[in-house]
């Protein structure tokens, strides 16, 4: 019988750092900007990614100065992954804190980094920059397919 995954052997705090970096599946949902409900603490997303967000890539421009250019950019970390609220249902992150398994499209299932793109989990073609729109229409962005991606994605 084969070795496990690492994954599927380890907490999220026992993780290297290159293994946490690898969770990361590099569909750009957490990108995105999101309006929170100050009464409810209700997760609005929009279909606007970050400054620093490339929409065909679906990578950070400036990863590692990301928080220089965008101060509320909010680094994950374990501590981070267990009380955010907003992660999307296909985060790597959320799927292994939930003891869950890695979706067939997760690069490190797959081997290939594109596969997020083809099976319709990224945000790749679905985004405007929020440097293209005043802050003030973010609510002309709301959408709820970061919400519904992976539906029938099997792990």
């Amino acid at each position: 019988m084969g070795e496990q995954p690492f994954w599927k052997t380890k907490s999220l705090t026992e993780m290297t750092n290159a293994e946490w970096e690898s969770l990361c599946d590099g569909c750009g949902l957490c990108c995105l900007n999101k309006l929170e409900d100050w009464d409810t603490g209700e997760i609005a997303w929009t279909s606007v990614g970050c400054t620093l967000l490339d929409g065909e890539t679906c990578r950070c421009k400036d990863y590692p100065n990301r928080q220089a250019t965008v101060p509320d950019c909010i680094q994950l970390t374990p501590h981070e992954v267990e009380t955010l609220t907003w992660l999307p249902p296909t985060c790597g992150y959320r799927l292994v804190r939930d003891g869950l398994d890695l979706y067939w499209w997760h690069p490190l299932v797959s081997g290939d980094p594109e596969t997020v793109h083809q099976a319709g989990i990224s945000v790749r073609g679905r985004t405007v920059s929020e440097d293209t729109i005043d802050v003030e229409d973010l609510e002309d962005y709301l959408v709820t397919w970061p919400l519904t991606v992976g539906e029938r994605g099997e792990r």
